[in-house]
């Protein structure tokens, strides 16, 4: 009877746990922020490796010194991935666009490249939750995705099916107390 209530109680913790995680992951987009897992050292100090930054879009002309955004740099930087970066300047090109010179925190200097964004608005980094990212990076592969999810979830199965089988037994019971009178051959 105790192994049926650990295990009973080990189900519902990770129904719960996976639940929360769903809605950690889920909520944040429905209220309109951008997630990014921080996968480089470039901004160690402010966001650590391994951080999710979740952003939120603003009119590109709000942009200030100082916004930490996340943005694709020019195509001839030869960087193919995003990169969030602090704004160190912000300038103006010959015919009035934007410009803008972006920095890691833990780098000496300004990134090689300028640009300007192709967009009216540009998400900022308004919160990092430090940590979280290992857990989405190892979720993005597929065996680990098995084992954190599979495996709980054909527990969570097995535990139905046997609840289900000795639901079944439980009715084609005889009550206690009734006799059973089997018939010979006549």
């Amino acid at each position: 009877m105790r192994s049926k209530r650990l295990t009973t109680l080990a189900v519902n913790l990770m129904l719960v746990a996976v639940t929360l995680t769903a809605a950690a992951y889920l909520v944040p987009s429905l209220l309109g922020y951008e997630r990014y897992v921080i996968t480089g050292g470039s901004m160690s100090g402010a966001i650590e490796r391994g951080s999710v930054v979740f952003s939120r879009a603003v009119p590109a002309e709000d942009l200030r010194v100082g916004d930490v955004i996340t943005y694709q740099p020019p195509a001839e930087s030869g960087v193919t991935t995003l990169v969030t970066h602090r704004i160190v300047r912000i300038g103006r090109d010959d015919v009035g666009r934007q410009v803008l010179r972006t920095q890691g925190d833990a780098n000496p200097d300004p990134d090689p490249w300028r640009f300007t964004l192709t967009d009216d608005e540009q998400a900022v980094v308004q919160v990092s939750v430090p940590y979280v990212g290992y857990a989405l990076i190892a979720l993005a592969d597929r065996d680990t995705r098995m084992l954190v999810i599979g495996v709980p979830a054909g527990l969570v199965g097995l535990v139905s099916l046997g609840q289900l089988v000795g639901a079944l037994r439980s009715r084609l019971r005889p009550p206690a107390g009734t006799t059973v009178v089997t018939a010979g051959p006549l």
